[in-house]
């Protein structure tokens, strides 16, 4: 179906607003408002952060582990498969999870993924084989929070929390580099090696959050004691007017095969499967890049440090400058263009300072670009099963760019010499690439439903305000 015709079919379907449970009316003060948001974010956001500051902390430590002598030491002969049984893990989980978190709800399903795969992270520590495991375990988390978001905050909102939300991923390559440094210097403690020690303390750390998670993650906010009731009317005022948060929606297998056949759908998976390529591989082998420069491995932890933090300054100045002029689509576009430029100075700088630099712009570039595509779809998929698949179905699909990407990070690469990894920079960028071509596409493609399904005839007087409400004007 297209996406005019899906917009006059919810309008067909929604003829009278009053009838809505969305319609919520409460007056209430900008300032309410304000103080309303405010104590949201202090609720989400801070814990929900930490969790997926663990998440990417676990599945990114392996790389640390690698340059601390994990492969020597078990003889590993296949370091990129072992990284990419990990993803196979999520890919595989990502849809049922989030199924999972539509009938369960958030304050039980997260932290208990969080239990799950902190006591997976322990016995990676321990027996060296539980990658894929640990994948399945952690596949809820991202595509859940978008979700639980969505639940939260008007669509306007939405970006800069899943930006801030996401840069725990570069504050976990900067908080990781330090902490493996640290660790790495307790080998032989109680007979283990460095490498083991960075599996054990991370996985301690994120089982103790996750029993705090049960008690800090609220539910639904028609369903959490952390709201008085008239926060709750206003929760409810603001998101019955922009959205589909509060409706009463079962779930639909219908809703999912929506999802599993909306271009707009695949074109959100496809863009996040060319930057996934990017992403995975700079966490998982950036240590060994880094190495490779001339390092030792004790140096190179601590300067995989000031790449993630830049990082982490970028996506969050992106997100905010993309939220205020409300446009997404080219901040997209010029971050990959600014990671294309990186790779290529990677492969042509001739000095070590020039190459390191370059890594720089990599970070910046793929990180601030990853945050603003993950809000994307949060903001224009309506329907809230159709919205949770699609969002498991965005990282299901991207995250098969990071098996891909972890099989082609490899020296040599089949017959080809792949020195200092020049070929994989080289498929990096055509990958991203590719992601910006997909970008500017959707661009194109929603910038042209919007117009179309102004020009539609209004059927009465509330069709503005319903063409709003069901998300007829995409975020572009």
């Amino acid at each position: 179906m297209s996406d005019v015709a899906q917009h006059e079919k919810a309008h067909d379907a929604y003829p009278d607003n009053s009838n809505s449970v969305s319609a919520v009316e409460a007056d209430y003060t900008e300032q309410e408002e304000r103080k309303i948001v405010r104590k949201i974010d202090w609720i989400l956001l801070p814990i929900l952060t930490f969790l997926y500051l663990l998440s990417f902390l676990d599945r990114s430590n392996i790389g640390n582990a690698r340059i601390e002598g994990l492969v020597s030491d078990l003889k590993i002969k296949d370091y990129s498969t072992l990284v990419s049984i990990f993803f196979v893990g999520y890919v595989i989980a990502e849809l049922p999870a989030n199924w999972a978190l539509k009938v369960t709800k958030p304050a039980l399903w997260l932290p208990t993924l969080t239990l799950v795969w902190g006591i997976v992270s322990v016995t990676m520590g321990l027996v060296h084989n539980e990658a894929g495991i640990l994948g399945v375990a952690e596949a809820g988390l991202f595509p859940g929070v978008l979700y639980v978001f969505s639940r939260f905050y008007k669509r306007a909102e939405r970006t800069a929390r899943v930006s801030f939300f996401f840069s725990a991923a570069a504050a976990a390559g900067a908080f990781g580099g330090v902490l493996a440094y640290g660790l790495g210097r307790m080998n032989g403690i109680g007979g283990k090696h460095g490498w083991s020690w960075i599996f054990i303390i991370e996985g301690l750390l994120t089982i103790v959050v996750s029993c705090i998670a049960y008690l800090i993650i609220p539910n639904y906010p028609h369903l959490s004691n952390r709201f008085s009731p008239r926060e709750k009317e206003i929760i409810a005022a603001r998101l019955g007017a922009d959205s589909d948060a509060l409706e009463d929606e079962n779930f639909s297998w219908a809703e999912v095969r929506r999802a599993l056949t909306s271009i707009q759908v695949w074109g959100y998976s496809i863009l996040f499967h060319c930057y996934s390529f990017g992403l995975y591989t700079l966490s998982n082998f950036l240590p060994s890049i880094i190495q490779g420069l001339g390092y030792q491995s004790y140096q190179a932890q601590l300067l995989t440090v000031p790449p993630y933090f830049f990082a982490f300054l970028v996506t969050m100045t992106t997100a905010y400058v993309s939220q205020r002029l409300k446009i997404r689509a080219p901040f997209i576009i010029g971050a990959a263009f600014i990671a294309i430029i990186g790779y290529i100075v990677l492969i042509t700088s001739p000095t070590i300072g020039g190459k390191y630099a370059a890594v720089f712009l990599c970070a910046g570039g793929i990180y601030s670009g990853t945050a603003l595509l993950l809000a994307w779809p949060s903001e224009n998929l309506m329907g809230q099963t159709f919205r949770a698949t699609g969002l498991a179905m965005v990282i299901s699909i991207g995250d098969v760019g990071a098996i891909v990407g972890t099989q082609l990070y490899r020296i040599p690469l089949g017959g080809v010499a792949n020195k200092n990894y020049h070929i994989s920079y080289a498929l990096t960028i055509v990958y991203l690439g590719l992601g910006a071509i997909t970008a500017g596409s959707l661009w194109f493609g929603l910038d042209r439903a919007n117009k179309k399904a102004a020009a539609l005839p209004a059927k009465n007087e509330s069709h503005e305000q319903l063409w709003k409400k069901f998300g007829f004007i995409y975020q572009v």
